[in-house]
């Protein structure tokens, strides 16, 4: 009887399911990596959301472009339009703009699609702006995550010029004005523009190519490099952990929060299809880039107002804000009017890539960071990135000059001079009242500590005096509120040795000492309440 039993046993087969896993496991070893990593702390925290917003627009992007090139023809190639949008009919346009048409009127879902992969681009590099806004002011970018940064950085570029390349390909009168403006960009290039605008557009503008170069670099280039720096990016943030906020029992060696799997993995699933239902949402209420209302592209036209999507609003206020200025030289036109802004905004973004290396050098700070900044304890840091965006919405509003003087009747010239100045002195302007903001919110949290939460209730003391009465703040709150550290300038210490022999100090080093100071120094961080103070305050010797 035993013995049949037995047999039985060794004769029975696992399930199906159970035997591919097993013969998948024991090939990838995918049992023993998920066992590793499926329990992963995230810690939970609103503001980390922006980046699951970036993710799931670009994988909204993917989908959506994956169904569009299904049906589009990227070709010049001149066509007389015979689709069901009659004001067209009988008009000669070139087939990308004919399959748009074509895709907007006449297949199922297409305007639909096209609308969610617009407003997911749009959405993508709005929430990775913000998504590295975020990074910025909480310091989370410092060691070891410079690299991530540097991802990060390169994913919005590239996004900008994907979402350029994007709308540029139905070779409608808009697009083709925004191709113009790129082409004229191009041309003021020293000694090389004219070659880059012959290879790009084969030829004069508008050339007979440009339309499927675009479509490559659209589809294949671009979206290829994306994929590869998002995944590089992901196995990062997995490998150095996740940064969290200061709280109690938070510290640079652990992680407070939720498992990877399964409630960190439910809560980003739903989250992906409400980000996916809002776009869809915006994008069948909301028309965006009705290319049938302008008509096919023509070199000797320009629509009305016309203006880019919005992260291509910065270099075109540059360049409309810019003197028209032009110089001969050996023989040569140089257009500087065009060439110094599309430099400068060069300057800006490399700065603003290596900052993180720059604020490391600055500081001496070469320590790991997992526990993340509040924005109030580094004011100058918070300055520079406040004064930045600043400066960006002031670009943004220089590119949208000829809307806000047709707007709001005013003069055109006007708001020009006012970007040229606003340029200038508002990030300046900004700087300083941002790191007063940041000094009297730390002075806030100092009197907080010090005597508690106004509470709204007003006392009367056996002398007469009427105080309003504190309530002291729990153990948590107190943690978070002096849980920052207190940094102290870098120093150049003496000049003179024991010998009387003079050191020699280099320039870069008297600079970072100098610089330094002005991220550390007096008047830049106010010292933290010392547990004297908070004891003679709380046993009545202080003020109320």
């Amino acid at each position: 009887m035993s013995t049949t039993t037995a047999t039985d046993e060794k004769s029975r087969k696992a399930p199906a399911g159970e035997r591919v896993a097993d013969w998948a496991d024991g090939r990838l070893g995918i049992y023993s990596l998920a066992k590793a990593n499926m329990r992963k702390i995230f810690p939970d925290h609103w503001s980390f959301m922006l980046g699951e917003i970036c993710l799931y627009s670009f994988i909204i992007i993917i989908l959506t472009g994956v169904y569009l090139t299904l049906f589009f023809h990227p070709s010049m190639n001149e066509v007389e339009y015979h689709g069901s949008y009659i004001p067209m009919q009988g008009v000669l346009m070139s087939e990308a703009y004919a399959s748009t048409l074509n895709i907007s009127f006449d297949i199922r879902g297409g305007l639909l699609i096209r609308q969610i992969h617009h407003w997911a681009a749009l959405i993508f590099l709005a929430a990775m702006m913000v998504h590295m806004m975020r990074v910025f002011f909480t310091g989370a970018f410092r060691k070891p995550r410079e690299v991530n940064w540097l991802f990060g950085f390169l994913l919005f570029v590239l996004g900008m010029f994907t979402g350029f390349t994007g709308y540029s390909l139905p070779d409608d009168l808009l697009s083709g004005t925004g191709v113009r403006f790129t082409q004229g960009a191009i041309l003021s290039v020293p000694i090389v523009g004219t070659y880059i605008s012959m290879f790009l557009f084969g030829g004069e503008f508008p050339g007979g190519d440009f339309v499927a170069r675009f479509y490559s670099v659209h589809i294949l280039l671009l979206p290829g490099i994306m994929l590869g720096l998002v995944v590089a990016h992901l196995i990062l943030v997995f490998y150095h952990k996740h940064t969290q906020f200061a709280g109690p029992g938070r510290t640079n060696n652990n992680v407070v929060g939720m498992p990877l799997l399964p409630v960190y993995m439910a809560k980003a699933g739903g989250f992906f299809f409400l980000v996916f239902g809002v776009i869809s949402v915006v994008a069948a209420i909301a028309t965006i880039n009705p290319i049938w209302a302008l008509g096919p592209y023509r070199p000797d036209q320009v629509s009305t107002g016309a203006q880019p999507d919005w992260y291509m609003g910065a270099p075109e206020g540059l360049i409309r804000a810019m003197p028209g200025w032009e110089i001969n030289f050996a023989g040569h036109t140089l257009v500087l009017g065009v060439f110094i802004p599309l430099m400068l905004l060069g300057v800006v973004l490399g700065a603003i890539a290596v900052y993180p290396f720059i604020e490391s050098w600055v500081t001496g700070d070469k320590r790991e960071h997992h526990i993340l900044d509040r924005p109030r304890n580094a004011p100058t840091r918070t300055a520079f990135g406040v004064a930045w965006l600043v400066w960006y919405f002031i670009l943004l509003a220089g590119g949208g000059n000829d809307l806000w003087a047709t707007h709001f009747h005013l003069s055109i010239n006007t708001i020009t001079w006012f970007v040229r100045i606003a340029f200038f002195v508002a990030p300046v302007v900004t700087f300083i009242i941002t790191k007063r903001i940041c000094i009297g919110l730390q002075r806030r949290d100092a009197d907080k500590v010090l005597h508690g939460r106004e509470s709204g209730i007003i006392k009367r003391l056996p002398h007469g005096e009427f105080i309003e009465v504190h309530t002291p703040l729990d153990q948590g709150a107190l943690h978070t509120l002096t849980a920052h550290e207190q940094y102290k300038p870098a120093e150049l210490g003496p000049t003179v040795d024991e010998n009387g022999v003079e050191r020699k100090v280099s320039p870069v080093e008297k600079v970072r000492v100098k610089l330094s100071k002005g991220f550390y120094g007096e008047g830049n961080q106010l010292p933290k309440p010392t547990a004297e103070e908070f004891q003679e305050i709380q046993s009545g010797h202080g003020h109320h």
